[in-house]
């Protein structure tokens, strides 16, 4: 357990100083994210999490402690790896453990990766909905992953336990993801809107709490005729807090469909959501061009609902993970790819939010 807490520990050092980099960059300019600076950062996040892929395939069983055999066969075990002990060969059969543990974060972060997408659709209409001053959004993201971050750690060890007790949960993940890559199909061509009267949140708050009925700069709180009240732009941070929430339920469970190592879905779905803030501001004036995006995350969640139905009999076949990790990025390959052969054709898109309708929330 010692090796697997400072591996942990280390992560999330190492999770917090890239983070202080985002938000000083965020400071210096102001809140404003060009495209370039958005680029610059989605690439610097993706090659640190292929560096560390390329940890996992050379110490990665340092981080269950792996030093005999006897470790090694509990750790593939426990957290049911496909990997083939190499007898009387402790060497190579680490390699093939670390190459199989690699395979899986990298499957794994490519999955919460591309699911992401769709939550960046849904942060763009609720920033429209609620009229939020494009200067504000790197401070809304920022707070909004680091409260995601405490989220999936939650989710994923929780999750892990209880699959680790019940193994029938996986069933019902499957089929649950098979529900959800289903109705995202039919969904697919249906227009998403925000209820900025009657959202849950809105109205939750509005009955436990003050809320000033205007923005205030970028003001969480502000404290007026000695009244502490919470500002419209807390109120946004709390929808994408609850909308990560509900996304959650949808990525963990996929992600535990190519490895039940909680440890392995934590790294692979948190190097994801750190890149989720400068993928935001990369795809937000895009995003529409990927008609066939939608579809194609709906084909994703389809067969990784259909694969942890079937997981046993896919065992017996010798499906593994680089054939999950093909699947999955020839789904995501084509939707885009065809999204850029056959682009819809032009109609106004634009996001529009109009007070008269809406006058409790202003700059």
């Amino acid at each position: 357990m010692s090796n697997e807490l400072l591996f942990l520990g280390g992560f999330l050092v190492f999770i917090t100083i890239i983070l202080a980099i985002d938000l000083n960059m965020g400071k210096k300019s102001g809140g404003i994210v060009t495209m370039k600076k958005a680029g610059i950062m989605s690439f610097f996040v993706v090659a640190l999490s292929m560096c560390f892929y390329f940890v996992l395939i050379t110490y990665g069983h340092l981080l269950h402690g792996i030093d005999s055999m006897e470790k090694l066969q509990e750790v593939i075990t426990k957290h049911k790896h496909p990997v083939r002990i190499v007898p009387d060969n402790l060497d190579l059969s680490l390699q093939l453990y670390n190459q199989n543990l690699g395979l899986e974060y990298l499957t794994g972060y490519i999955v919460e990766y591309a699911l992401s997408v769709d939550n960046i659709f849904v942060m763009i209409l609720i920033f429209g909905a609620f009229g939020v001053a494009e200067k504000n959004y790197h401070r809304v993201l920022f707070w909004g992953i680091l409260g995601a971050i405490v989220m999936r750690f939650i989710f994923i060890f929780v999750g892990a336990a209880l699959i680790a007790k019940f193994g029938w949960i996986m069933y019902v993940f499957g089929a649950f993801l098979v529900i959800t890559g289903i109705k995202m199909f039919l969904d697919k061509d249906k227009e998403e809107k925000i209820d900025t009267q009657n959202h849950p949140v809105v109205r939750f708050a509005n009955k436990y709490f003050k809320v000033h009925n205007h923005f205030v700069g970028d003001k969480f709180w502000v404290t007026i005729d000695g009244v502490k009240k919470m500002t419209p732009l807390f109120l946004v941070l709390l929808i994408i807090e609850a909308t990560d929430l509900i996304f959650a339920v949808d990525s963990i469970p996929a992600i535990f469909s190519v490895t039940h190592d909680p440890y392995v879905v934590f790294f692979s779905n948190i190097f994801a959501i750190i890149g989720l803030r400068s993928m935001f501001f990369l795809l937000a004036g895009i995003i529409d061009k990927f008609r066939f995006l939608k579809v194609g995350l709906a084909l994703l969640l389809t067969f990784i609902g259909v694969k942890m139905l079937l997981h046993g009999q896919l065992k017996e076949i010798g499906f593994e993970t680089s054939h999950s990790l093909l699947i999955i990025v020839s789904i995501l390959g084509v939707s885009i790819l065809a999204s850029l052969i056959f682009p819809e054709k032009k109609k106004d898109r634009t996001l529009k939010y109009d007070p008269k309708h809406d006058d409790q929330f202003r700059h």
